[in-house]
This record gives C-alpha cells, structure tokens and sequence, in this order.
C-alpha cells in the first residue's frame, strides 16, 4: 500500500490532464480547439524519443539509494513546476506556452511513471504476485482520481466557475505529490537485479527486443487499450453535456462512479486473472467494457439512475485491463531478461509508455479536429446544431469500442501463463544465485600498473 502512493497523483494527473485540461485551455484560456489538440499532438511526438532513453539510462543505474528509488525522487519536482505553470496559465496564453509547459510536465510524468512500473515488477516477481501487486496500484491510483474529481463537484455547489475548479485540482495534485513520493522512498526496499554478460546495449539489440512476438502483441494491446479510454476522455464532457443531457456537475458525479469503481474492478479482475490467466482476462474485460459503452449511447437521454450502474460497469472492466497488461510487460520482462542476461524491464515500460503517449496524443488531435470540421463549438455557452451532436455521438462511441476490442483480440493465442512463466523464473533464479554467490570479476592485474582489462564471460560467474 505505501509503495502505491506514486500511483495517487499520477492518476489523478492522468484524469485532470485527459478529461480537463484541453477543455480548459479551450474554452477558459482562449486557445482555438483544433489548435490545442495540434498542441498535444505535437508536443507528444516531440516526446515519444524521451522514454525509450529514460528507460535505458534507469536500467543502468547503480546507486545506493537504488536503481529506480532515485529517479522516482528527481521527477517529483520537475512534475510540481510544470502543474504550477499550467493550471494557473494567464487568460490569453498561447501554443508557444501550452506547449512547452506540457512538454516539461510530460518529462516529469515518464520519471514518475517509468521508476514506479518498473521498481514494480522488480518487487513481484511471482506470476500471481504482479497481479496483486498492480491490482493494488491501480485501486491507490483510483483513490487519487476520485479525491481529484470530488474538487469541481464541490466547488460548483459553492458556486465557483469550471476553470476555478480545474485551477484547485492543479494545487491539488502539487501538493500530494511530494507527500506521495516521500512515503514510496520511505517504507519500500530495493533490490537492484544481477546482470550478466559484458555486452552494451545497441541498436541491434533495441530492435531484436521489439520485434520479439510477446513485445508485439504487448504494444498494439496498449496502444489500442490507450487509444480506445483517451477517445472517450476527450470527449467526455463535451458528450455528457451536449450530447446526453447532463449537467456538468451530473457529468462529474458519473465520472466518478466510473473511476470509482476500478476500487473494485482492479482487483477482482486481478483474482479472476489468478484463475484463467492475465491474457484471457484482458479478453473478457475488453468485450464487457465494449457493450457497457454501448450501452450508454441507448439509454435516455439525462437518467442518472440508468447512467449510474452502466457506467460504473464499464469503470470497472476498465480498471481490470488496464491492471492485466502491466502485470503482463512485467512478466515479459523476465522473458527478455532470462534471454539477454541484462535487466531492461525500464526500457520494456518506456516503450509501452510511449504507445499511451502516441494514444493520447492521437485520440485529442484526431477528435478535436473532426469535431472541429463537422462545426462543434467548444465556446462556453455556445448553441450547436444537431448534425454536430450527431457527430459528436458518433465519434464517442465508435473510436473506444474498435480500439478496445482490437487491444483484446492482440492477446489471441498468447503463450505466456502462469506455467511456463514459472520454468522463466526458475531458471532466472537459478543463474542469479550463482551470480550472486560470486560476483563478475571485472579486471585483473597484468603488471604494476597496467590494469587489463577482461569481458564478463556471460557463460560462468
């Protein structure tokens, strides 16, 4: 539960960031709608080299405080400064400012993030351990998204404005984070895992690792399972409240039941992925997500009490493969690392990272701009005419679905269970307790001073 606590302010980040900001900065700052979904397009393709190098410069660092601990420290107060200058933007800030700050937030988000997931995978190493222990995560990370959440809701009731309440839920998020951090460093250990063998890290290695057939099948499952969630939060406000009816308090109050229910969902997927397998409970929580959403499209128009329950439904079967596929990158990771003798478990969650960032980037360009040809105004108080509703109905419920279900179907005759991930893990233990009973030599002395130097031989200790 404490080494959680990194989860708290990133999910809450993940929600303000998805569902609010663009609108803010929309309707609230005065940035044209097309230009901020080109903004966070842009600003995600300049990031997408980013993590594949963080991961890489964490596999390889080797200090007393840890392998990841450290770097979990260094993004908490990039993170802080980026949410400074963005939620409390000026009124007639520009692309140049949404930009550069969003780039600098994002940096400090792939630290947070990338340190967390992969100290993760390195405290669980059993098959069903990893599926609790991101079960955990996730059901922490939900507390920080319903406590980020309950801020406009309480704020409309005193009569504050929309944008006030996306200024507290930045405060918000800046103070939790430091306290957030301190308590992961504080109560949890880290193991820094054996390397073997002399060899660097190249380009040929880096492609020999995505194009392995369980790396395949993990990015597009993340890519789509990103991409599906991000459509829907861009457009979530602008469907509820146009589209369904709803007020924006009602529209807040359905957000949350949604995401409150992965306090359920994440671990009950993560018991009945204990019993059929990570894979095949991707499966089953894709398909149930995908008619619960198409569920709320049939339903009347401004009914909370048919909202509630289906949307709670589809929170939870969210939770439950967002869980799944980091538990499975993790055990991915062994396979990787029994092959390659190296631990690149940072670099594997990079790369899944960056298929989100692609996701997210995509799902706000892609749907702000049709939304903006098909004449969507995103002005406060403007008047829409009913084929853009239509359009806006259409682009909701189409994008999530498809993707989803294409995020499912990648896990197909996947191999990896719980069976052969155990024969992966004791052959890795085997070979770390010899590594560890003697370490590499890694240079002897030739002549009085002349240091010679020798290539761990991978094959021995």
């Amino acid at each position: 539960m404490a080494f959680a606590g990194t989860s708290l302010p990133l999910s809450a980040l993940g929600i303000a960031i998805s569902v609010y900001l663009p609108r803010y900065f929309a309707s609230h700052i005065g940035v044209e709608l097309a230009v901020v979904g080109a903004v966070f397009a842009l600003v995600r393709a300049i990031d997408i080299p980013l993590d594949p190098a963080l991961g890489m410069i964490m596999d390889r660092t080797r200090t007393r405080w840890g392998r990841y601990r450290i770097w979990t420290v260094i993004g908490a107060p990039i993170l802080m400064f980026a949410l400074i200058m963005l939620f409390q933007a000026p009124e007639g800030s520009g692309q140049l400012y949404l930009g550069g700050w969003l780039l600098i937030m994002y940096l400090g988000t792939s630290i947070l993030g990338l340190s967390h997931s992969a100290w993760a995978a390195t405290l669980a190493t059993n098959y069903h351990e990893r599926s609790r222990i991101f079960a955990v995560m996730t059901a922490v990370g939900v507390l920080g998204s319903v406590l980020v959440l309950v801020i406009p809701i309480v704020l409309e009731q005193q009569g504050l404005t929309d944008a006030q309440g996306v200024q507290a839920m930045g405060w918000f998020i800046i103070g939790l984070t430091p306290v957030a951090v301190a308590l992961v460093v504080w109560r949890t250990p880290e193991k820094i895992t054996v390397d073997v063998g002399g060899k660097h890290f190249n380009l040929h290695d880096y492609w020999a690792l995505i194009s392995r057939p369980n790396m395949i099948r993990i990015l597009l499952a993340d890519l789509c399972l990103a991409l599906g969630p991000g459509w829907m939060a861009a457009l979530y406000l602008f469907y509820f409240k146009d589209a369904r009816g709803f007020s924006t308090s009602e529209a807040n109050i359905l957000l949350l039941v949604y995401i409150l229910a992965g306090f359920a969902g994440a671990p009950s997927v993560g018991w009945l992925a204990n019993r059929i397998s990570k894979h095949r409970a991707v499966m089953v929580t894709t398909t149930g997500y995908s008619l619960m959403l198409m569920m709320v499209g049939f339903l009347p128009k401004g009914s909370m009490m048919l909202a509630l329950p289906a949307m709670f439904m589809a929170g939870f079967l969210a939770a439950g493969f967002g869980v799944m596929t980091r538990a499975i990158t993790a055990d991915i990771g062994d396979e990787v690392r029994l092959d390659g003798g190296k631990e690149r478990i940072g670099l594997i969650y990079a790369l899944t990272v960056l298929t989100g960032k692609v996701a997210g980037a995509f799902s706000i360009f892609l749907t702000f701009t049709v939304l903006a040809r098909v004449g969507y105004n995103a002005k406060e108080g403007a008047t829409n005419t009913a084929q853009a509703i239509h359009n806006l109905e259409l682009a909701y419920l189409i994008g999530p679905i498809v993707f989803v279900m294409l995020g499912g179907a990648c896990f197909i005759g996947y191999k990896l269970d719980a069976t052969s991930h155990a024969e992966v893990r004791r052959k890795l233990e085997e070979r770390d307790a010899l590594y560890d009973e003697a370490p590499i030599i890694e240079s002897v002395t030739a002549t009085p001073g002349n240091i010679l130097p020798i290539e761990p031989d991978a094959s021995r200790p």
